[in-house]
């Protein structure tokens, strides 16, 4: 029985894992062998790469393109127009794509034959020759054809004369004499030497390659760069890269002429485009204007007029005088009836009548002056003399023949006045409707002089720019400006040794590392008790049991000091620490061994543990309590080949009521390291069945009395049920995990168990664990080794 006491732990890791920088270096450190090797890999890779890769050299120029603002460009001539103004930056970016065009380049690679390409061979690279070729080829077949052939050939030259010819490497070589001609797929072609001294063409290997005109425009195009030395400069850098500083330079230099060739070609077809533009639409215009012209002379001619504006006046000024003399007419009639009216009806009544309003007729006014003095003579007369007076009736006589004759003569004058009147007021009338007319006029007349007056404008305008573009057409400005021409420093740009080896180092460094890292993430497996303690933190851990490398299950011997060993003892004195701390009453020298799943070391531990137990003199049983799987090998333990194992075991024990418990045992010594054992025995057809069987509480009764110490090696808990049919028989439990093969989820089911307490006494131990990953202490070595010399000093003392 296990008291209700609290239990001592060995260890009491944290409750939550951490994050631990020391151990996660140590993860990498572990491993340097790795990084050393894929360093040494990698730097030497790096090395035969610079070794065998063919260096390439820049080649730069630097250009000014000239503006196009200048008066002597074609497109000048409309540049005062908005729909010919053009940013400047998206100028030279169009430039630039001139530059590159397929075009321009193909003229490049067309003049300098950059499509046939010597190469010298060399013992493991071939050189390529460009301006000292030994050799020139004619071909007989057309520009046409050779731009669009792709064909290799090698020749050897082996005399003065003559040369080996061939088309493959592997081909039988034919024998060609200088100046013959050679049959190709393609057509003939001429080799002839090239240097005076024929002697120094002997024993030179040739490759010639041709290839297709387009391939070589496109590979150029993907390696000349272009670009603004600045932000909105006109000043462009050329740059290429090549293996032959001088093919570069030349190509540069090239492209800047035919670049040159080619905007001064554009620039006169723009020209003369431009100049026959102008005289069409001068011709056009000059036809526009005479309709214009005649338009202004049929409204002139329609109208009666000349002049709009002075015949307005006119109009304007006779209005007025029409106007003005219209009213005077109208007054004199209206005095002339006044007049009439003063006269009245009755002859008796003789009455003044106005002698001063003046009415413009001498007769009325000498009538009306008469009559007024008579008049007055009358009324003289009448103041002394009456109305009966003969002289006074003369006189009325007189007034009465005067007033007739005045009415009769103011009717006459009305009537020519009232005449008057009527032509005056038609005549105003045609005046004033002509001055109405005048703003249509002058509106109409205005809109055709203003058609004639752009026309007109227009027309000067054109005659201007046509003289322009003559000038233009005959004088070609520059369209550049070299600042640089093509240079190189002569230094390779690339492969960048430094920068090969920096990248071959950080690879090799990185390749390791991502291995590591990987595996370490994708790792689900414990690897030392550290790992263990991570995971389960209530279940003391007795210490790591270290891998050994050998054929045979290693075995503890008597005063051995080997790590395995020490191993072994230093979870003995852990055990015994946790035992005298539980105070088990019964069954506390019963020790059960058992594990997850099978393969993590159950029988191994079992053995060990128990030789372990034997070197302190104690007495100690194992019994191989997995019926269904033994794995207790007792080989190493017989002395003699013929040493005789018992063939009875557990199970038959457990079957058969007449067999005793010590027929069942085996003694063994291994040099002096004495040891009993109980074997499974056969595997039984119900081993769960025969587990539970009445027979096993006396065998665990007497055991424990007899003996120091029983370790009983079980099955696996996880996978049958065998360990937990029989637990109540332990007094102690040690849980078997196994470094990198115990995955991590698996051990909730060794919690569970501790948990619900279904083995006693639950102790772990961790089986199998890489010296590398020894938990603590590992890096300082087992005491009483023999201490490792440093690499160093072991080169120095060689």
């Amino acid at each position: 029985m296990i008291s209700d006491n609290p239990i001592p732990m060995m260890d009491t890791p944290q409750s939550s894992e951490s994050f631990n920088l020391k151990k996660t270096i140590s993860l990498y450190t572990k491993k340097w062998s790795w990084f050393l090797l894929t360093t040494l890999l990698f730097v030497g890779l790096a090395y035969f790469y610079l070794r065998y890769q063919i260096p390439q050299y820049e080649a730069t120029a630097n250009i000014m393109l000239i503006s196009e603002k200048d008066a002597s460009d074609p497109s000048a001539v409309f540049k005062d127009l908005s729909l010919f103004s053009e940013n400047e930056d998206a100028k030279i970016e169009d430039e630039i794509l001139v530059f590159t065009s397929r075009g321009v380049l193909n003229e490049v690679a067309d003049k300098l034959n950059l499509n046939l390409r010597y190469f010298t061979q060399g013992r493991v690279l071939e050189t390529e020759l460009y301006k000292n070729i030994p050799i020139a080829i004619n071909f007989i077949a057309s520009d046409s054809i050779i731009n669009t052939t792709r064909f290799n050939f090698y020749i050897d030259i082996d005399s003065d004369s003559g040369f080996s010819y061939r088309i493959n490497e592997e081909d039988t070589s034919k024998k060609v004499v200088f100046g013959e001609t050679i049959p190709t797929p393609f057509g003939g072609m001429i080799i002839t030497p090239k240097t005076e001294s024929d002697a120094s063409l002997i024993g030179r290997n040739l490759r010639i390659q041709l290839t297709p005109l387009d391939q070589v425009t496109e590979r150029l195009r993907n390696s000349i760069s272009v670009y603004q030395s600045a932000k909105s400069s006109k000043v462009l850098s050329i740059s290429l890269d090549d293996a032959i500083t001088d093919r570069a330079i030349d190509i540069i230099n090239t492209l800047i002429s035919e670049y040159d060739a080619y905007t001064s070609y554009i620039k006169n077809i723009r020209s003369k485009n431009t100049s026959e533009f102008i005289d069409n639409r001068i011709q056009l215009i000059a036809s526009d204007l005479v309709n214009v012209d005649d338009s202004i002379v049929r409204f002139k001619t329609g109208n009666k007029i000349t002049d709009v504006s002075s015949e307005a006046g006119q109009f304007l000024s006779s209005s007025t005088q029409n106007q003005q003399v219209l009213d005077e007419s109208k007054t004199q009639l209206r005095v002339l009836n006044y007049m009439e009216e003063s006269l009245g009806d009755d002859n008796s009544s003789f009455e003044p009548i106005p002698a001063n309003l003046g009415s413009g007729d001498p007769a009325i006014s000498a009538l009306a002056a008469r009559y007024s003095e008579l008049l007055a003579n009358r009324e003289r007369l009448l103041r002394s003399a009456g109305e009966k007076n003969l002289v006074v009736v003369e006189l009325d006589q007189s007034l009465n023949s005067i007033r007739q004759s005045l009415r009769q003569n103011i009717e006459n004058a009305a009537k020519s006045l009232r005449i008057r009147i009527g032509s005056l007021e038609n005549q105003s009338d045609r005046i004033n409707s002509k001055i109405y007319s005048v703003p249509g006029q002058e509106r109409k007349l205005r809109s055709i002089e203003r058609k004639q007056g752009i026309k007109e404008s227009l027309y000067l305008y054109l005659l201007q720019k046509r003289e322009e573009a003559a000038i233009t057409l005959t004088s070609t400005s520059p369209n550049l400006k070299i600042i640089d021409s093509a240079y190189s420093y002569g230094t390779p740009v690339s492969p960048n040794k430094k920068m090969v080896y920096i990248g071959a180092f950080f690879l090799a460094l990185f390749l390791p590392f991502s291995v590591i890292y990987v595996s370490d993430l994708l790792d689900t497996k414990i690897h030392n008790k550290e790992d263990l303690e991570a995971i389960i933190t209530n279940i003391p851990i007795l210490g790591e049991i270290p891998k050994i490398k050998s054929k045979h299950m290693p075995l503890v011997q008597r005063n051995d000091r080997s790590l395995l060993s020490e191993s072994f003892r230093i979870i003995r004195t852990n055990f015994d620490y946790v035992r005298r701390g539980r105070h088990v009453k019964d069954y506390d020298n019963v020790i059960f061994v058992t594990s997850t799943i099978n393969g993590e070391g159950k029988s191994f531990f079992s053995m060990n543990l128990a030789l372990t137990f034997a070197n302190t003199d104690k007495r100690v049983l194992l019994i191989g309590a997995d019926i269904r799987n033994p794995k207790i090998d007792l080989e190493p333990l017989k002395k003699k080949k013929k040493d005789a194992v018992t063939k009875v075991g557990l199970t038959e024990y457990l079957a058969d009521d007449s067999i005793l418990i010590g027929e069942t045992i085996t003694s063994y010594d291994d040099k002096n390291n004495k040891i009993d054992v109980m074997l499974s025995g056969n595997v039984p057809p119900n081993p769960a069945e025969l587990l539970m069987s009445e027979r096993m509480k006396p065998l665990f009764d007497k055991v424990s009395e007899q003996y120091d110490y029983v370790i009983v090696d079980t099955a696996p808990s996880m996978l049958v049920t065998d360990t937990l049919l029989f637990s109540q028989y332990a007094g102690h439990t040690v849980y078997m995990t196994r470094a990198e093969y115990t995955e991590k989820p698996i051990l909730k089911f060794a919690k569970e168990l501790h948990a619900n307490n279904k083995l006693r006494g639950m102790m772990l131990v961790v089986n199998d664990v890489d010296q590398a990953n020894f938990g603590y202490g590992a890096k300082y070595g087992y005491y009483g080794a023999p201490k490792k010399k440093p690499l160093f000093k072991w080169f120095s003392k060689r």
